[in-house]
């Protein structure tokens, strides 16, 4: 190898982006840290870039980059602070990069991961919202451009191990029957129904396999997370919402599996840390050491599964209803969750109450076609107006 890969990571300060510094930090050889992005926590920004050096690192303002600029300089290093969207979309096009984390939560990763398929980067897709949003138009840049894009989600990067290396020819022509797409049932899986309405944020996020944010283990507690995760796999496994098919499996060990017409179904097994399906896809099509302990089945002793409850997860009869409608329906689904989830860990409203807000964004506003990003940030942002008018009715 000439040079080491330049790795941009946007959203470094999140857990995702941890464990890619912390795969990436394994094998100084092969990677070396384009640039960082953080948005709230930013003295660990400032701590990162110490210990990376980064060429750039990118605030959300123009203050903050000021401040972080002045203690960079201080600390003897060249990083060069960028500033808001517009930097976000600099660092993940610039052509010394070769790969992109785009791990930064919610809609705000949109535009900056779009620029990175735009450019003809690997992507490594940590952020969901982005092909839930736009997928039509996301996957016709990717065709367009032809980026590699390579799925972090642990299910995700599971399904794309356990599929034919040609399964952009359709399911139906590599023999694929279904995705079988496993959940862990997140703290709430056996908890009485009557309880649910008293839930705290902090119960919430108390996932009881993975380490996360809040906002994604609020997601991951609803159920919401998989149904988001049902919408992205349509998308890049080409599949109808029907060939997607979630399991519970509580022990997260089986990260998905994939049914083919001749009765084999292939699973991916791991301990559930992130840095596997992270080493998985910045080596792609080679293998490297994630620092991730080896399984032990005799440890586990056992692998239970059960079908999703409805009534106790209606996040994810409504992500599904989302996936079929398709269009703009994904979209207002995605930010009339993000508005509800934050009211939640503000704690405006209840948990219960997420999902009543999502169901009457979705039920008063008509689906429309996406044929541009405007209107896909115009269903956005009139769902989240929608969300706003019942948190403002319900006096929150």
């Amino acid at each position: 190898m000439s040079r080491p890969q330049q790795i941009t990571v946007l959203g470094a300060t999140g857990s995702i982006g941890l464990s890619t510094l912390d795969v990436i930090g394994r094998h100084p050889e092969r990677y070396q840290v384009f640039a960082l992005s953080g948005f709230t926590r930013l003295n660990e920004l400032l701590a990162l870039c110490i210990r990376h050096a980064p060429r750039f690192a990118v605030v959300p303002e123009a203050g903050v980059a000021r401040a972080l600029q002045d203690d960079l300089n201080a600390a003897g290093l060249q990083t060069r602070v960028l500033v808001g969207e517009e930097g976000l979309c600099q660092v993940a096009s610039d052509p010394e990069v070769d790969a992109v984390m785009a791990a930064i939560v919610g809609a705000a990763g949109l535009r900056p991961t779009l620029a990175a398929v735009e450019a003809g980067k690997k992507i490594l897709l940590a952020n969901k919202e982005a092909l839930v949003m736009s997928g039509a138009l996301f996957m016709q840049a990717v065709r367009k451009s032809g980026s590699v894009l390579l799925p972090i989600d642990s299910e995700h990067n599971a399904i794309f191990q356990c599929m034919p290396r040609d399964f952009s020819r359709g399911l139906g022509a590599v023999g694929v029957r279904r995705i079988l797409l496993t959940a862990s049932g997140g703290p709430f899986r056996q908890t009485p129904l009557d309880e649910l309405v008293h839930v705290s944020p902090d119960q919430a996020c108390a996932h009881p396999n993975w380490s996360m944010g809040r906002k994604i283990s609020v997601d991951s507690a609803s159920m919401m997370n998989k149904g988001l995760e049902l919408i992205e796999a349509c998308w890049l496994f080409d599949a109808e919402p029907a060939q997607v098919e979630v399991v519970i499996h509580p022990q997260s060990v089986i990260h998905s599996l994939v049914d083919y017409v001749d009765g084999s179904v292939l699973a991916q097994l791991g301990n559930p840390d992130m840095r596997t399906p992270i080493a998985n896809a910045l080596a792609w099509p080679e293998r490297i050491d994630s620092g991730v302990a080896p399984l032990d089945l005799f440890a586990i002793a056992r692998l239970d599964f059960q079908a999703p409850d409805e009534q106790r997860f209606p996040c994810l009869r409504l992500a599904r209803q989302a996936a079929e409608a398709g269009n703009s329906a994904p979209a207002m689904l995605n930010a009339a969750n993000e508005v509800a989830v934050a009211a939640f860990l503000d704690g405006r409203v209840r948990y219960l109450e997420i999902a009543s807000i999502i169901e009457e964004v979705l039920n008063l506003e008509a689906v429309v076609s996406l044929e541009d990003l405007d209107a896909v940030f115009t269903a956005d942002a009139r769902a989240r107006e929608l969300a706003g008018q019942w948190l403002k009715r319900h006096g929150r």
